[in-house]
């Protein structure tokens, strides 16, 4: 369904370390410059990051999250701990089981440099 996510960033650098070191604890490459963004690429989708073409400030989506695959338990609490380490804020709680309509997962939720809020989730088995 998506072709790719592009998020907001007020300083692309510190934007581009925040996201090296959380999206690296998952197994993804290092952001790569092209056309004034930075993209990270898996196989399974495409995350930008940009200086919004307007000219404004960036800013957080209001009720919007940007949810992460994780392999393990262990890859969710290593993308927490990078993206605490690189700039990233806590929020929603410290990373830890929930049960939900979906079944069981692991789950941990950042908010990057400018407050988008995203999380690395792990699904457990039932």
């Amino acid at each position: 369904m998506f072709s790719h996510i592009m998020l907001g960033a007020n300083d692309l650098e510190v934007s581009k370390q925040f996201y090296d070191a959380a999206l690296g604890a998952l197994g993804v490459h290092p952001g790569v410059f092209s056309h004034n963004k930075y993209f990270y690429r898996s196989p399974t989708g495409v995350l930008a990051i940009t200086k919004p073409i307007d000219g404004k400030e960036a800013s957080p989506a209001n009720g919007g999250t940007i949810g992460f695959t994780a392999k393990s338990i262990e890859e969710v609490n290593a993308f927490h701990a990078a993206g605490i380490a690189h700039g990233g804020m806590v929020c929603e709680g410290e990373p830890g089981h929930r049960d939900g309509a979906a079944g069981p997962i692991y789950i941990a939720w950042l908010r990057d440099p400018i407050g988008n809020k995203i999380c690395a989730m792990h699904r457990l088995p039932k």
